[in-house]
């Protein structure tokens, strides 16, 4: 059987290796990236993304690809030149112009950091962004962009991701397994709340966004809210780990900092639910299905 053939930008990271290595039976997916072997890609070069969209049968570009730490984005508040907001902001740009001009249909990865944290409940697709730091601010400009084109594309917002396999960037449990192993994790906030997203899950609503080309924005995290510390007392239990879970307060760790942090970054995911064909799974579940060696 023949591969159906993807395009992806940052194929290679966390969340994209990750489908790519659950669909290898499915699709043949071309990495839009400097490193590719015969077509080197850097997106904030629009030419190069073009020839490479002209040059692919696939009509679908799922757009993984961003500069996702938000500390150093911090550094680079304002900054058009550098490095976030020209890979967030220019690359989703030029990935946009391309897709109008070759008539593919794009699939661009977005975050919870678009909105200000300041919500008490889940946060809906009818929320209004208001982002407090800059890599929100450029995510958050990539999503107006890929919304005023004349493309095709389904936005899809997740936070704080992990899989249930590791990956050479340690993502949000396996953070917290190193730190307790180690004994070396900081006080976990009570009074902060996020909505953990499970990769597999997520490559499955790729998959289903691939196949149905559904249009609109979604949000497509575990649909749970959880604080850093309740999260880390399910892997410390989860995983019968040694080393403390201390409570942190949001509040008196603001203070002694200039970059904000999100209160609350939990999204709602019931649009979703609605639309695709199979359920999520449990973040509880999730958690325990992971392995942590």
């Amino acid at each position: 059987m023949s591969l159906f053939p993807l395009l992806a930008t940052g194929i290679s990271g966390l969340v994209g290796s990750k489908f790519a290595s659950l669909y290898s039976n499915k699709y043949q997916v071309q990495n839009l990236d400097l490193n590719h072997s015969t077509q080197p890609t850097d997106i904030t070069q629009y030419d190069q993304v073009l020839s490479a969209l002209k040059a692919s049968q696939a009509d679908t570009v799922i757009h993984f690809a961003a500069f996702t730490n938000v500390t150093e984005a911090w550094k680079q508040q304002g900054d058009k030149n550098a490095l976030a907001y020209q890979v967030n902001v220019v690359g989703t740009d030029n990935i946009i112009k391309a897709c109008e001009q070759t008539g593919k249909f794009l699939i661009h990865i977005s975050t919870a950091y678009v909105f200000d944290g300041n919500n008490s409940d889940l946060y809906t697709e009818d929320d209004k962004p208001n982002p407090i730091e800059w890599y929100g601010q450029t995510k958050w400009e990539a999503e107006q962009l890929v919304q005023s084109s004349k493309i095709n594309w389904v936005i899809l917002r997740i936070d704080q991701p992990f899989r249930s396999d590791a990956y050479p960037r340690l993502d949000v449990l396996r953070k917290v397994v190193q730190g307790l192993k180690e004994n070396t994790l900081p006080p976990q906030f009570s009074n902060q709340w996020f909505g953990p997203t499970f990769i597999d899950d997520f490559a499955k609503v790729l998959d289903f966004f691939v196949r149905t080309k559904t249009t609109g924005l979604f949000h497509a995290s575990s649909g749970e809210k959880w604080s850093p510390f309740e999260f880390a007392n399910l892997i410390k239990n989860t995983f019968k780990l040694e080393g403390e879970v201390k409570a942190g307060d949001l509040e008196s760790y603001l203070k002694t900092i200039s970059r904000p942090y999100q209160k609350n970054t939990a999204l709602n995911t019931k649009k979703l639910i609605s639309a695709i064909d199979f359920e999520l799974t449990p973040i509880k579940e999730a958690v325990a299905s992971c392995s942590i060696e």
